[in-house]
């Protein structure tokens, strides 16, 4: 039996395959609010066979969309907009996952079709960021954010909770705290992006401090029976890796001894200018199965795992739990099918759903 088509369970939810669907911005909600078409992409992919749906990074607040049409969920009406879209992941067989986020000093940005820049500060279209420190990212995102106060700080904790509360509410059964790729959480870890002299700066401890707050309290209202996972990015390849992978893999033990489920292993992406990644076929895998080994903690990844034969080594050779398989998914929502043949998974058509899967196993 092929690795990746083993079920896998995690607190009290069992997840068909190995294959997961990660977050991917679709940047065409209005106002935070998603909609039909969100609705079709996500059903879209369950029913080709995933095993786990995660819907995009949704903001847990206005400022921290990256984009105006990124989708949120600060408020219940937005929340009760994706209850159509998680009934239809249920409905397929997937697990229906949400990632909540802030994107920090990265907010604020044209959508990639129309620049991937940031917006003006005289187009109204677009609002003040806010960082741990006023450093702008660097390159085609140049604005300089404002420093956030302890204020700022306790607030946005604060989103992040009601966020997830929402999330719970309206079904999602899967919960991902975004804490990577230069956005908000990932802005507190790095020393990029972080020059506070107060109890959010400077050394490991602190640094470190505004993930481990919000990931308590985030962990106080989310159920302990589903699971609760982290995205962040475990090292820079700015070439000072060892240091900084030595400190993610210690920050994810101590967030497993307070309630991390599982950790979605990534790249910081919090310089636009030092960072050298060696981009190839399931590269992420020997550093996420070092997380994994050394943290003692199941993990996930992305990045060139659309091969089925990549996914399934990764699988089988202990790197990951779950693999995360995304630009593939969009080239084909039945990603899982075509990988099961591949692999020669018996009746690999019996992986879409019943009304599928008849068709392709009778004629």
């Amino acid at each position: 039996m092929s690795a990746l088509f083993q079920p896998f369970t995690l607190k009290g939810l069992t997840v068909r395959n190995r294959i997961a669907v990660p977050p991917m911005c679709q940047y065409s909600a209005v106002e935070g609010r998603a909609n039909d078409w969100h609705h079709a992409n996500y059903a879209g992919m369950a029913r080709g066979g995933a095993g786990l749906v995660i819907v995009e990074a949704t903001a847990v607040a206005p400022e921290g969309r990256i984009t105006p049409g990124c989708t949120g969920i600060w408020n219940d009406d937005l929340a009760q907009a994706f209850i159509p879209t998680v009934r239809a992941i249920k409905q397929q067989g997937s697990v229906p996952g949400l990632q909540i986020a802030h994107a920090g000093r990265k907010a604020s940005a044209n959508r990639p079709w129309e620049g991937d820049d940031h917006i003006a500060d005289d187009d109204p279209r677009g609002w003040k960021t806010i960082a741990p420190s006023a450093l702008a990212f660097g390159g085609h995102l140049d604005k300089q954010p404002r420093e956030m106060t302890l204020e700022d700080i306790e607030r946005v904790r604060d989103n992040f909770v009601a966020a997830a509360r929402r999330a719970r509410e309206v079904g999602f059964e899967w919960l991902e705290l975004h804490f990577a790729h230069g956005y908000l959480g990932q802005s507190f870890f790095s020393e990029h992006s972080n020059q506070r002299t107060d109890d959010y700066g400077g050394n490991y401890e602190n640094r470190s401090r505004f993930i481990r707050e919000t990931f308590a309290a985030v962990r106080e209202v989310w159920p302990e029976h589903l699971p609760l996972t982290i995205r962040f990015g475990v090292l820079e390849f700015d070439g000072n890796d060892e240091q900084t992978l030595a400190e993610s893999i210690d920050l994810t033990r101590r967030l497993k001894d307070a309630g991390l489920d599982m950790l979605s292993v990534s790249i910081g992406f919090s310089t636009a200018t030092e960072a050298r990644i060696p981009w190839g076929p399931g590269f992420l895998g020997p550093i996420a199965e070092r997380v994994r080994r050394e943290a003692a903690i199941p993990v996930s990844a992305a990045w060139g795992f659309g091969e089925p034969g990549v996914a399934e080594n990764a699988i089988g050779n202990g790197q990951l739990d779950l693999v995360m398989v995304g630009k593939a998914h969009l080239a084909n929502p039945h990603w899982a099918y075509h990988a099961a043949r591949e692999l020669k998974v018996d009746r690999a058509s019996w992986t879409l759903p019943a009304p599928y899967a008849h068709w392709l196993e009778r004629y």
